[in-house]
């Protein structure tokens, strides 16, 4: 059974356009980001795979839309997409990937203090502290952009 839902819930402001500055400002932080992350070292599939991770742990239709595609373009397989959410079942990642994975999962959960000493233990086997600082800013931003689509509701249109 199914809660009515509020008058007026349907109509969502699309906080990005409401407060274009504040959005500006979170555009210019992912782009110091992703400068961060290259310097680390960390390849654009990596990336976009934390993007993608968080945005399914999240449920943002629009941000796994917009990632899927950023994922393809920097290299990734329709299979390792299709599997991510399963990804510690596969043996499609490199460790590298892995930790990343776990990382980006645990800093999205904060709460899970045993989660996040897991991640960094496994992170500081494969990752330099760089890498670690990127793959957890990555993990924040996305998390930050995922709050402001589903909280606007944005919409994933049929591609022609």
């Amino acid at each position: 059974m199914t809660s009515p839902v509020p008058a007026g819930a349907d109509r969502r402001i699309y906080i990005d356009k409401q407060s274009p500055k504040a959005y500006h400002a979170l555009v210019q932080t992912s782009e110091a980001v992703r400068a961060v992350a290259a310097d680390a070292g960390l390849d654009r599939v990596l990336v976009e795979l934390v993007n993608l991770r968080v945005s399914q742990l999240n449920g943002c239709a629009y941000c796994l839309h917009l990632h899927t595609r950023a994922a393809l373009r920097a290299g990734d397989t329709a299979q390792r997409l299709g599997v991510l959410a399963a990804w510690r079942d596969t043996d499609l990642f490199t460790p590298a990937e892995r930790a990343a994975l776990a990382l980006a999962e645990a800093t999205t959960a904060a709460a899970d203090t045993a989660a996040q000493d897991t991640a960094y233990a496994a992170a500081r086997d494969v990752l330099t502290e760089d890498q670690i600082s990127a793959v957890i800013w990555v993990a924040v931003t996305i998390n930050a952009f995922n709050r402001v689509s589903v909280m606007s509701r944005h919409r994933v249109r049929a591609e022609q």
